[in-house]
């Protein structure tokens, strides 16, 4: 596309103020038909402000100037939490049906509906979601993070709208789905659709965008062609952004080491003798040379665990789980791996009570814990704690920051409330927000603002088990070195605080202990990580560490996502 391409949407001089202060200020930028503009920035730069404006959507009470202009004044979006517009009371196919009907109206009335079951079909394809028939039974709150993600990514697409802004759309994806939303992308760039780029993802910018607009603060501090923002960039911050990235990729705990034998980004354990033969494949059984059955070795257990959701139709309930076993050892990290949908999120809540349909039993020193958090004693809500990978969705928008921290060491620690509310500043100061957010409620904070506050609060319980569902796939590379290092320092203090990272990232799940991989809901591989990542067991497993490989390098090299 050329420089004289058609622009479909641009902002002029756009600056946006709330309760006072400025969250964008002066910012310009412009998307052309059939290109990527890509907006980055650290958590809390104005990434998500900007981009509703071309939704004509601006904060509460926010003053604004400047001007917004979109072709045709239709716009798709995808934003970085899906579940907030998505009707929690409705299916997903019902959710779709109501775009696809206004779309089939000019046709005669016997043809409607199978017109509108082929788009809605068809948009679900093109946004990587299989298995459609059951999908669309479900309710919002029955999709992992990344199927909620992919049916508002269809709603997109449904929309045929001549711009796209996409907030993070591959945030919390398995590298297998990302490729294939990336390629999605390039196929809806190639039909003439402008997309405006909002990620944290700087190897997707790498590889998709034609401009990249770097924000810090609110301000546009550079612009310009991909390549001169990767390999050229003339602001510090954009030096910082870009050359961090290959840098964060690490589990929480330990670094390389620097004349490690083993493959790049791999733990060595001389004990799990790494690399000497392949990782075993189970079904649901634990490695028992990971985690040898010794008296009081184990602090959490997971016995023959199947999980489900209540069905449609016909069907009463759907296994989301199956069989899955699984000990976590005092001061153990353990990476649960698996594509979008394939079980890790429903895992992870059935260990914190947040999910209590599901047979088999999970122990805590031995002793059964109830299904559901309601039954369970502050101790024990202490030990197991989750940080919710749609963090949004976790806080009580009515309430501040501060207040909802801090009660978490008065309930569950009997903590003052005076006591309570100094741990949680300093916790929050730590892992990187300023004494301005203390305060506002969650509606005035970004997505990783409010992920950093959902991780102080998990922390404030002093739990003995950390559960992270994807805490760091929505954070700007420099962020998430400052959220690893509270982890990291966590770890070295407490050396008996087990950690059970959910994450579709291979090179953060690199560096744990264990890996257990899921593939549609059946525990395929779990083993030793060096193992497993480079001498897998199982297809699908080798199919992941091919994959993040490839993604890796293209990383490092030219771009690879040709539109010509």
């Amino acid at each position: 596309m050329s420089a004289a391409a058609d622009v479909v949407a641009q902002v002029e001089d756009l600056r946006v103020e709330v309760g006072g202060r400025a969250v964008v200020d002066g910012v310009s930028l412009r998307v052309r038909a059939g290109t990527v503009t890509a907006l980055v920035g650290a958590s809390g730069s104005g990434k998500t402000t900007t981009g509703l404006a071309l939704l004509g959507a601006y904060p509460p009470g926010a003053r604004v100037s400047g001007t917004v202009t979109v072709t045709d004044h239709l716009v798709g979006h995808v934003p970085q939490h899906p579940a907030a517009v998505l009707n929690p009371a409705r299916r997903a196919g019902a959710l779709l049906a109501d775009i696809a009907r206004t779309q089939v109206r000019h046709l005669p009335r016997r043809e409607r509906a199978r017109a509108a079951e082929t788009r809605i079909n068809e948009a679900l394809s093109r946004a990587q979601l299989t298995d459609p028939s059951e999908l669309l039974r479900r309710y919002p709150h029955q999709l992992s993070g990344g199927q909620q993600q992919r049916v508002v990514l269809a709603q997109a697409l449904l929309l045929g709208a001549r711009v796209v802004v996409a907030d993070e759309p591959t945030t919390g994806q398995d590298a297998l789905t990302k490729r294939r939303i990336v390629a999605e992308l390039v196929s809806v760039v190639r039909q003439g659709i402008g997309v405006l780029l909002l990620s944290h993802d700087l190897d997707v910018v790498r590889e998709l965008a034609d401009e990249v607009v770097v924000l810090k603060d609110g301000r546009v501090v550079e612009s310009g062609p991909v390549e001169q923002m990767t390999t050229g960039a003339r602001h510090a911050w954009t030096r910082q952004l870009f050359g961090a990235v290959e840098e964060d990729g690490s589990m929480p705990g330990e670094k390389a080491d620097a004349d490690s034998d083993t493959a790049p980004g791999v733990r060595s354990d001389d004990d799990d003798d790494a690399g000497t033969e392949p990782a075993t494949e189970v079904k649901g059984d634990v490695d028992t040379e990971a985690a040898p059955d010794v008296e009081g070795n184990t602090v959490l257990e997971v016995r023959h665990l199947t999980a489900h959701h209540r069905g449609g139709g016909a069907r009463r309930t759907v296994d989301v789980l199956r069989d899955a076993s699984l000990r976590v050892r005092p001061g153990e990290r353990v990476a649960v791996v698996g594509r979008s949908g394939s079980g890790k999120t429903t895992l992870g809540r059935c260990l914190a009570g947040l999910h209590r349909t599901y047979g088999g039993e999970v122990h805590l020193d031995g002793v059964p814990l109830p299904r559901s958090l309601r039954d369970r004693t502050p101790r024990q809500l202490a030990a197991v704690q989750y940080v919710f990978q749609d963090a949004q969705s976790s806080f009580d928008e009515h309430r501040t920051l501060l207040a909802q921290v801090a009660r978490t060491a008065v309930r569950l620690r009997g903590a003052t409330p005076a006591d309570a509310a100094r741990e949680a500043e300093a916790l929050l100061a730590e892992v990187g927000l300023r004494e301005q957010h203390f305060h506002n409620r969650p509606g005035r904070l970004s997505g990783g603002e409010l992920q950093r506050a959902a991780l102080a609060r998990a922390l404030l319980a002093h739990p003995r088990v950390l559960v992270c569902d994807e805490i760091t796939s929505g954070l700007d590379t420099v962020t998430r070195r400052t959220v690893l290092a509270v982890l990291d320092r966590l770890l070295r203090d407490q050396p008996d605080l087990a950690l059970v990272w959910i994450t579709h990232d291979l090179d953060t799940a690199a560096r744990a202990d264990r890996i257990l991989v899921l593939d549609a809901g059946d525990v395929v591989e779990q083993g030793p990580t060096a193992r497993v990542l480079t001498a897998p067991g199982h297809p699908f497993t080798a199919a992941l560490v091919e994959a993040s490989g490839e993604k890796r390098e293209a990383s490092r090299g030219p771009r690879t996502a040709s539109r010509a």
